[in-house]
């Protein structure tokens, strides 16, 4: 659910693929590069490196095992990480969470405090389901979300909510809250484009900045 930009982000990514790859070790010694590039939803490559980066660490050992294929298996040090990693993960997620919901409560509050009781979230994943969730504490209703990718990908609904492709095709909404996690950034312009910007809700857990992009410049004689 965080920002996973520079490098703090980079070290958060590879501590949850190594977390599930120990994982798919642990409960599979037969298991192959392509399954955990499947499991993982990794490219094959970055799977093999990952493999042969846990081994080097000493974390795996790989035995080959006839006819043409490897067994792995979590080393003693191997299981001492990923019991670290799995404590040092849960407890990144619940941080994360409390600050979303939190953020969720305060844009909330502000929908409460201007009457805008009809909010679409625009953006379905862990954001969108905290909002789901804040939103039964308060006289605001959610009136179905907005992911053209995940509507075009055969999905109608989330949490029993319907997903459309275009806000339009929510009716009448007072406001449209960005839970877009991948670019939120960009969602938050899109909105914008479309209705007055203070209806525009934003968590600040997304970070989306409401600076004005800057004009591009004139060409010259223009």
């Amino acid at each position: 659910m965080a920002d996973r930009s520079g490098r703090a982000g980079a070290i958060d990514q590879e501590a949850e693929i190594t977390l599930g790859l120990l994982q798919a070790v642990h409960e599979n010694d037969s298991l192959t590069q392509r399954s955990v590039a499947q499991d993982l939803g990794i490219a094959l490559g970055l799977a093999n490196a990952y493999l042969k980066r846990c081994v080097k660490k000493g974390l795996i050992k790989v035995q080959q095992a006839p006819p043409n294929r490897y067994a792995y298996y979590l080393t003693p040090q191997g299981f001492t990480e990923k019991s670290r990693l799995t404590a040092e993960y849960l407890s990144y997620s619940f941080s994360v969470f409390r600050r979303a919901r939190a953020d969720c409560e305060a844009v909330f509050e502000d929908c409460v405090r201007r009457g805008r009781n009809r909010v679409a979230l625009c953006g379905v994943g862990d954001v969108a389901e905290i909002a789901i969730l804040c939103a039964r504490e308060f006289p605001v209703e959610i009136v179905g979300l907005v992911d053209r990718s995940y509507r075009e990908s055969g999905n109608g609904s989330f949490h029993d909510l319907p997903v459309e492709r275009y806000l339009i095709e929510l009716g009448a909404v007072d406001a449209a809250m960005v839970t877009d996690m991948k670019d939120a950034q960009a969602v938050f312009e899109g909105l914008r484009a479309q209705m007055p910007e203070d209806r525009v809700l934003t968590p600040a857990v997304l970070r989306v900045s409401r600076k004005a992009a800057a004009a591009p410049d004139a060409e010259p004689g223009a």
